[in-house]
């Protein structure tokens, strides 16, 4: 019985395993939010942008008061201070307690600089987040519909293989019934077998992108792996935007630039916190203190209680700073935090000029793709009529099986061509609305 039972949970569990691969199909945002939280990238990015979002908060900090507590015990051996301030000779003990605050009350402005400062160099690792995210949309859909184009040419190899199949039966019932002589199959088994070749080629491409999909997703396990295909793949087709009107959009939007621009920002703020070296500082302190004495030549101490109270002593003061010269270390920093911004522009510049040459080849790309994409769909009519018109002249003998396979061979060609040109003006078109 205990035997059964285990039989009927391997089973169980086989039964399971298989259901659980079998439903691994998946949509283009699962692959993509999949890849998202897989990403190492990603990841370090996220502690990144946490680090600054820490020095971010440090800053704001810097504007509040500090307050510092401290307890000293002492012991002193022959001669001593004691409470009145004088020296005798006695040992002694002293017991201390203060707490003391400071505040910065004008430092050239440099607390505020520095929070804005550090609040732009936040929003640059925010920055840099949406542009690695961003990448990684576009690796993953660029992967995806890899995939969906291996599956439409592999049901077109199936599809070349069907008909062949078929004909051959056909071939195979008209040389039986003497119709026919038995050397006209023989091209068919020759096409035959070079479409099962091409079938097999088509099956190997498929999972090689779906093992490329596993990787960019950072899968731990590759295999099993299917996608859905969409029952419309242009449905939502975007117009095809120009590429001045795409280059507009991405200067506002677009992280890259924004990171940039964000970076001079906290480089400007640098320069002014450079600058504070030069202005007078002023803070402001306070603080309170007690003391206990117990001398060992004094008969009668006075009790710890009355000595904390009576000894108390509290003081508030103000502190002002002023730079006479501090050997050039001041122009250095502000002549190094200049040189920051200037890079930083030129940065943006830099950024700006990529990023247009990069729509404008995406644009002429998309334009490109979308007229091979006519022009192969004019092509697959075309090499359909072509091999229908082949068919009918071998029907009735004014053809041989190898212009018949000439003109499917044609089709084939065509009707992958067509396939590519779709799924790559597909992809250009991803790509310009990702860099708006």
């Amino acid at each position: 019985m205990r035997t059964k039972s285990i039989i009927i949970g391997i089973i169980a569990v086989f039964v399971l395993t298989a259901s659980a691969q079998a439903q691994r199909v998946w949509t283009l945002k699962q692959c993509i939010d999949t890849a998202l939280a897989n990403n190492r990238n990603m990841k370090l990015q996220r502690l990144t942008y946490d680090s600054r979002n820490i020095a971010y908060q440090q800053s704001r900090y810097a504007q509040l008061p500090n307050l510092n507590a401290s307890v000293g015990q002492n012991f002193n051996f022959g001669r001593s201070l004691a409470i009145d301030n004088t020296y005798q000779n006695s040992n002694s003990q002293t017991t201390n307690f203060s707490i003391s605050s400071g505040l910065n009350l004008f430092s050239g402005f440099r607390v505020k600089n520095t929070i804005d400062a550090r609040r732009a160099e936040l929003l640059a690792s925010g920055a840099d987040l949406q542009k690695i995210e961003k990448d990684i949309v576009m690796n993953v859909s660029t992967v995806f519909l890899q995939v969906l184009q291996n599956k439409e040419l592999l049901a077109n190899a199936e599809n070349l293989l069907a008909i062949t199949q078929e004909n051959i039966t056909r071939r195979k019932e008209l040389i039986k019934e003497g119709k026919l002589a038995e050397g006209e199959i023989y091209e068919l088994q020759s096409q035959l077998a070079k479409e099962e070749n091409a079938l097999l080629q088509a099956k190997n491409n498929l999972e090689l992108s779906l093992l490329d999909l596993a990787l960019v997703m950072d899968l731990e396990e590759v295999g099993g792996l299917d996608v859905v295909v969409p029952n419309n793949l242009l449905a939502n087709e975007l117009s095809l935007l120009s590429a001045d009107e795409v280059y507009k959009s991405a200067l506002q939007s677009r992280p890259e630039i924004k990171s940039a621009e964000y970076r001079l920002q906290s480089n400007e703020k640098n320069v002014e916190i450079a600058k504070s070296g030069y202005m007078p500082s002023l803070s402001a302190g306070a603080s309170w203190g007690t003391g206990y004495y117990n001398m060992s030549n004094v008969p009668q101490n006075t009790p710890f209680a009355d000595q904390f109270k009576n000894n108390m002593s509290t003081g508030v003061g103000l502190s002002l700073s002023i730079p006479i010269f501090n050997r050039m270390e001041t122009k250095s920093q502000v002549a190094s935090a200049q040189l920051s911004v200037e890079s930083s522009k030129l940065e943006i510049e830099n950024v700006k000029k990529e990023l247009h040459k990069s729509i404008q080849q995406a644009y002429y790309n998309a334009i490109g793709a979308k007229n091979r994409w006519d022009a192969s769909e004019k092509l697959v009519k075309a090499n359909e009529e072509a091999y229908r018109f082949a068919n009918e002249k071998f029907e009735v003998g004014r053809a041989s099986q190898y212009e018949v396979n000439q003109a499917k061979n044609n089709l084939a060609q065509a009707i992958s061509e067509q396939t590519q040109s779709k799924y790559e003006y597909v992809f250009r078109l991803k790509m310009l609305e990702l860099m708006k």
